[in-house]
């Protein structure tokens, strides 16, 4: 029986705003991961991570952009994996822009997912790994709450506030 080798992660931080970012890419340099401290379901480093910050340099340049105010879209090859419906989920994030909010019920109606479906919409956007890149604090309840955010709601209202989304 042979085994196929692991694909080897790469990992890096970056000091932010909201904290210490820790970034990890594929041997693409794909990113597959953005999590802050203390996050729920946040990703920490493993013994058989490679610490480079080279496959980072634009991920790190854009994302100094975003905190500075100067960046309003990332254009990053990002790889999150995750099931069918989770992507679908992910891929609605995505079309969300800068300095608007959503609702988990409005990101189930643009999958074509019924409405009872808005707690497995919630789901998913909370397994999202990629977070900031991929904008899930973008995401609000139906009342205008700012509902749980696995990078913690204070960041969550800084985010939005960066974004203009908050006064």
């Amino acid at each position: 029986m042979t085994t196929q080798p692991l694909t080897p992660v790469y990992c890096t931080h970056l000091d932010a705003p909201v904290g210490r970012l820790l970034l990890t890419a594929d041997a693409d340099g794909a990113l597959t991961s953005l999590s802050v401290p203390g996050q729920k379901g946040g990703r920490t480093v493993q013994d058989d991570w490679r610490h480079d910050p080279g496959p980072f340099r634009a991920a790190a340049e854009q994302l100094t952009a975003y905190f500075a105010g100067d960046l309003k879209e990332f254009r990053l090859p990002l790889r999150a994996t995750g099931t069918a419906f989770r992507q679908r989920v992910w891929a609605a994030l995505d079309e969300v822009p800068y300095g608007a909010t959503v609702t988990y019920g409005e990101i189930a109606a643009r999958i074509g997912a019924p409405r009872a479906a808005v707690r497995a919409v919630g789901g998913a956007i909370g397994a999202n790994p990629l977070l900031i890149l991929r904008p899930c604090h973008r995401v609000i309840g139906a009342n205008g709450s700012m509902t749980g955010y696995a990078g913690g709601l204070e960041r969550k209202v800084r985010l939005l506030t960066l974004e203009g989304a908050l006064a």
